[in-house]
């Protein structure tokens, strides 16, 4: 089994090959994997990404999955799999409005010109 700063990293990774955009932004993000009666937290930062396991002090992101969902999606999840994710409340985000904004918007436009690319 991988170990879970892995399994981020490579979660990270999948999510900057179809965002390339994403992989410019300076950011600190809490990811915290809840599993069965235990709570993990994480301190993850951007670029690169260099993770850290404790509580960071300086997140503008915070980032909050159970450690099943986050296991199935670091594995073979595409952006869209974390965007239903995220829709059915199985990742809840939270942290600056302003960063939450500038993230929707971006994962939107690339919907937008997927959805395109696929209608021509």
């Amino acid at each position: 089994m991988p170990r879970t700063q892995d399994l981020i990293s490579q979660a990270y990774q999948q999510v900057i090959l179809e965002l390339p955009a994403l992989d410019k932004l300076k950011l600190v993000i809490r990811l915290e994997l809840r599993g069965r009666g235990d709570v993990q937290v994480y301190r993850v930062r951007t670029p690169g990404p260099e993770i850290t396991k404790l509580d960071p002090d300086d997140a503008r992101l915070d980032v909050s999955i159970s450690r099943l969902q986050f296991n199935e999606l670091a594995a073979d999840g595409k952006l869209s799999n974390w965007h239903d994710a995220f829709e059915h409340g199985h990742v809840r985000v939270g942290g600056d409005p302003s960063v939450i904004k500038l993230l929707g918007s971006v994962i939107e436009r690339h919907e937008a010109r997927a959805q395109f690319k696929r209608a021509r």
